[in-house]
Order: structure tokens, then sequence, then C-alpha cells
């Protein structure tokens, strides 16, 4: 009997005498490349700059002594994020596999780099919270379900809290916010507000209100045909020419108006979408029972809308998540901004390929993630 993988290489790379060619020489360039690449990071290349400067990446210039606040919103938003897995995925086996490749990254992570004792118990309490929260999320499904939504938004407030202080804890100003933590948040605060936006754009374009429509098709169009950075100049520079004098907006704030303008437009387009897909005679069968317009859009028209449009919503968020390093250029250091504070140190000009290659792969990892959560959401609905 032939292996199959045998069968598959043979249909695929070596069919003709011409794939074949194609193929040899495809892998000695790849070979070529990847060993090139791993002559220069093991030898040639100054990891130091990464592991001197880790703190900057992640915090930038937050105070050291209230780094605790931080690991407490990463414990919060991780054992959140680990029960929103269980519920949707708790069903789905966990093989050993994937308990050893996390241990894997677990222990690189801890290997790596140059963390305190103090840091590796937090990362420690991290992991097992991780794993508490996607057991208890598929264990527990049904009693979750209905406050999860809840949780996320009281989560909110507390993290804000804890990141700015007030209250009875240290404040902390927005320009110590910087590197992966400003990102992180201004990224989740623009997706979370931009979405609802932009279903009500989406919604507002298909009603048959003329001055509702119209207004929506104006905004949609012009914020569309404005680059990004555009947008964030307007929002730094002319959104406090619209408040009284004793209204002074914070940068940050202006910068995450700026991202929600522009990236509510562009889901008010994919949720449309959505909306085009779903057949009139759902609409008109709903009607027909008896509901009212907003029990029609909100129990039929939109779970079939949205469920249809995962990838685009999602490819939205990715995107919104690296148009956050525009955010450099209009004086918020994030994880870029902070990139660049750290190759002008003098013992570590020149360090460009370090330090571009880490944050791009900081911003894989995220981006990779919210992709494959998107790619198991879209086959738990389906079944």
């Amino acid at each position: 009997m032939t292996n199959p993988q045998l069968l598959w290489l043979r249909k695929n790379l070596f069919s003709t005498w011409y794939n074949s060619l194609l193929t040899v020489v495809c892998l000695v360039l790849l070979f070529w490349i990847v060993r090139g690449v791993l002559n220069w990071a093991t030898s040639q290349a100054q990891w130091a700059v990464i592991q001197v400067n880790l703190p900057l990446f992640l915090v930038g210039r937050f105070p050291q002594t209230l780094y605790w606040r931080v690991w407490i919103v990463l414990a919060i938003a991780s054992i959140l994020s680990a029960i929103t897995g269980g519920l949707f995925f708790g069903k789905q086996q966990i093989t050993r596999y994937k308990i050893v490749l996390f241990a894997l990254i677990f222990g690189v992570l801890l290997l790596v780099f140059a963390l305190d004792f103090t840091s590796r118990m937090w990362l420690l309490l991290i992991a097992v919270l991780l794993f508490i929260g996607f057991w208890f999320g598929g264990k527990f499904t049904k009693l979750l379900t209905p406050w999860l939504s809840l949780l996320w938004l009281l989560s909110f407030p507390v993290i804000f809290w804890l990141i700015s202080g007030g209250f009875g804890l240290q404040p902390v100003p927005t320009n110590l916010w910087n590197g992966l933590l400003l990102t992180l948040l201004m990224a989740a605060v623009s997706i979370v507000l931009s979405f609802p936006i932009g279903v009500l754009l989406a919604l507002g374009r298909t009603t048959d209100l003329p001055v509702v429509r119209w207004f929506c098709i104006l905004y949609i169009e012009i914020i569309r045909g404005v680059p990004l950075i555009g947008i964030l100049f307007l929002a730094q520079v002319m959104l406090p020419l619209f408040l009284s004098a004793d209204v002074r907006l914070d940068r940050v704030l202006r910068g995450i108006a700026g991202l929600i303008l522009f990236s509510a437009a562009y889901m008010a387009e994919n949720v449309r979408g959505g909306l085009q897909s779903v057949p009139r005679g759902q609409i008109e069968a709903a009607k027909a029972l008896g509901l009212n317009t907003a029990f029609v859009v909100l129990l039929i028209v939109l779970p079939q809308a949205l469920r249809a449009v995962i990838p685009a919503i999602v490819g939205q968020f990715i995107s919104l998540f690296k148009d956050t390093s525009l955010l450099s250029l209009v004086g918020l250091v994030e994880l870029t901004g902070i990139a660049r504070s750290i190759l002008a140190q003098p013992q570590f000009i020149g360090r460009y390929a370090e330090v571009y290659l880490f944050i791009g792969f900081i911003y894989w990892v995220f981006c990779y993630s919210m992709s494959l959560a998107s790619r198991q959401l879209e086959k738990q609905l389906s079944q």
C-alpha cells in the first residue's frame, strides 16, 4: 500500500519534470535563506537590546514600584480570556500535544527573558489561571454564558482604575502609559467601541429613513476616503477646537477617538455585507409572526449577518490592532514608538533588525491569535 504522504508529494510537487525542478530549486533557496537567518540570529545578532529593554517594550515608563498593578490587569484579562475560550471550545479535547506545547512556550519565556523572581511567580500564577479558567468555562458553560458579557464590561473600569490610579491608588499620568501596554489598551477600547458603532451605521445605511440613511452614507464614504494618519492628526489637532476651553481631552483619548471613527466606517461596510446576505423571506416571515422591527433586527437579522461576516470583522480587528503603530506619529509612545526610543540609546544604535523583528513577532502573535480564535468560532457556530 502506498503512503498517502508520498502520493501527495508526487501529485503536487513532482508530477512533471519541470515541477520537480521547480520544487528542488525552491527547497535549495529555502535552505539557503533559513541557514542565513539562523547564522545571523545565533552569531551576529545582539539580543541584549531586547533583554535589557524588555520592561520598556512591555510597559514603557510605567513606575516600576507599581508593576504589581499591571500584573493584576494581565491576570484579569488572562482568566477572562480563558473562561471565554472554555465556553466556546471547552468541549474540544485538550490533547497532550497542546499541553506540552503550552508548557514549552511557558518554559521558553522563563528561560530566555531575564525576569526577576517576582515576575516569574506572576507568570506561573497566570499560567495556572489560564488552565483553571479554561476548565471552569468548559465545565460550567450554561451557568457562565449569560454573564460573560457582563464580566467583560465590568473588567474594563477595573482595568482602567488599576492602570490610571485614583480612588485610593497612586495616579499614573497617561504620558507614562507606553509600549505594549498602551498598544493593547488602545486596541481593546477601539475594538469594543467601534464594533457597536459600525453595526449602528450599517443598520442606518439600510434604513428607510432618508435623513439617517444619508447621514450614515456621508459619514462612511468621507471617513473611508481619508487615510488613517489624517484622521489621527484631525483628532489630535481639530477635536479640541470643537470643545470648550475648560475641556481638554487627553492625548490618549483623542487617539482612541481617531481609531474608533476610522474603524467604525469600515466595520459598517463589513456588517452591511452580512445584512445583505440575509434572505428577505426570513424578515417577512418574522414580521408575519408579529415581531416588530427591533426584534426582527436583533433576533433574526443580526445573528445571521454577523455570523456570515466573522472573517471580515476579525480582519478589521486585526487591521485596527496593527494600525495602532501609527499613533507614534502623533506623539503617543506605543510599541513602535518605544522601539524608536530604544534605538536612540547610544549602546544600541543600529540594532534595527533585532528590535523590529521582536516587535514584529509581538504583533504577529496577537494577530494570529485573533485569526485562530475566529476560525475556531466559525467551526463552533457551523455545528
